[in-house]
């Protein structure tokens, strides 16, 4: 049941007068002992800094005696070298200014003249007509506060260090990995009697390790194999197959140039290499280039899984070389190639890519970009040869910024323009 009268029960009156009696035993400290022995240093000294009173706890961290203090020092002689000029230059001119200063960072010469830090609170006292009379100063030890401090920099300090090793740890793996991407593309594509080239390779993320390759080489008899490819995956494994790839490619053709066949050699070498562990595959392009008498250059080319080659014609037009049914390469121990044959005139150009291009996110819908719109692209190119085109589309990948997140190669092969012929009746 609740009391619903204020009456104490018995005895509780009896300890309610023994808990005031404890409390004031605690509070009978005189106004002398609570400025002497107050946790802070307290001080008042004149207007031009001598130093007037002072409590025993200060006198304690300087370990000085009053005799020597009072009227003899200023409250600069307190203090370290750096506390008097910030003193002299920031200190006294805002008390002189504001008439009270709170909160300052200081340092004073302690016990053993060992730097003690503390917080400087200060304040003018006024007489009735507004005179300054003295200044009262209250002195707070932040001994712990600037260990913190210290320990929170220290601490920051060391982040900042381990940030920049990262960083610097990263810029060189970063530096190792474009060395290790072109050791697995040419250095530069060979010149080739009758035909020009241009290439490019685009890096989606300096971090990850691309599979995208290509090459260019001769052949006997006057003709020249290229391919390009992309390896599933990202990373050393990748590249791995990427070295893998590019070398069967190049020995295979050496072997027999016939564009199904080497192929189908990629694919045995994948297959076997790879089968048992975690499959590892690649789309690809090869094929061969054979410059003909009439100026026309015959191309024969087989793909496995790979997009379609791309033509652009001297007049304009552009179209794929459709090569459909081609498996990807080294999935199967026996899989079927898709071929395909043109003809490229003077001022034709082929043009080879990976699929980074054309899956790319475009606009706000972050839709595909898309075959039909490389192939619009390259009809609204001028047919100006190989190099204008790779430089067109590296301008192209550039655009898409954030919307490109694979890596894209590019191989464009064609056959120089032929130059109009001068008669003498153009020349009269």
């Amino acid at each position: 049941m609740c009391r619903t009268d204020q009456e104490p029960e018995p005895g509780e009156e009896q300890d309610v007068d023994a808990t005031d009696a404890v409390f004031t035993s605690l509070l009978e400290d005189s106004t002398e002992e609570l400025y002497e022995q107050a946790p802070c240093g307290y001080l008042s000294t004149l207007m031009d800094g001598t130093i007037a009173k002072i409590n025993t706890t200060l006198l304690e961290w300087l370990s000085l005696k009053r005799s020597r203090v009072v009227g003899r020092m200023r409250f600069t002689d307190l203090l370290t070298v750096g506390g008097k000029l910030y003193h002299e230059t920031h200190f006294a001119p805002l008390l002189q200014m504001k008439g009270e200063v709170s909160g300052i960072a200081l340092d004073i010469k302690a016990v053993g003249k060992q730097r003690m830090p503390v917080l400087v609170t200060s304040k003018v006292k006024t007489s009735e007509d507004g005179e300054p009379l003295l200044i009262r100063t209250t002195v707070f030890d932040a001994r712990d506060r600037r260990a913190y401090e210290t320990e929170l920099l220290r601490g920051r300090q060391a982040a900042e260090e381990a940030r920049r090793q990262a960083d610097a740890d990263r810029a060189r793996l970063q530096e190792a990995l474009a060395v290790l991407q072109q050791s697995l593309l040419p250095a530069a594509l060979p010149v080739v009697p009758g035909l020009e080239a241009g290439s490019y390779y685009h890096t989606a993320s300096p971090d990850l390790l691309g599979g995208d390759f290509y090459d260019l080489f001769p052949l006997a008899g006057g003709r020249w194999a290229f391919f390009l490819g992309d390896v599933c995956g990202k990373g050393p494994q990748a590249a791995a197959v990427t070295s893998l790839a590019r070398y069967t490619l190049r020995a295979a053709a050496m072997h027999d140039a016939d564009p199904v066949t080497v192929l189908a050699t990629l694919n045995t070498v994948l297959h076997e290499r790879y089968a048992s562990g975690e499959g590892r595959y690649c789309t690809a392009i090869f094929g061969v280039l054979q410059p003909a008498d009439d100026g026309h250059v015959r191309l024969h080319l087989a793909s496995g899984g790979h997009p379609s080659a791309l033509i652009q014609r001297a007049d304009g037009q552009a179209d794929y070389l459709p090569t459909p049914g081609g498996m990807l390469v080294g999935v199967l121990p026996q899989a079927p190639f898709a071929a395909a044959r043109a003809d490229l005139l003077p001022g034709d150009t082929l043009l080879l890519y990976t699929d980074g291009l054309t899956e790319a996110r475009t606009g706000p819908k972050r839709e595909l970009y898309g075959e039909d719109a490389l192939r619009a692209f390259t009809a609204a190119h001028p047919p100006t040869g190989p190099e204008a085109l790779i430089t067109a589309l590296s301008g192209l990948l550039a655009s898409f910024g954030d919307g490109l997140d694979d890596d894209t190669a590019l191989l464009a092969l064609g056959v120089p323009a032929s130059l109009p012929t001068t008669t003498s009746e153009d020349l009269t």
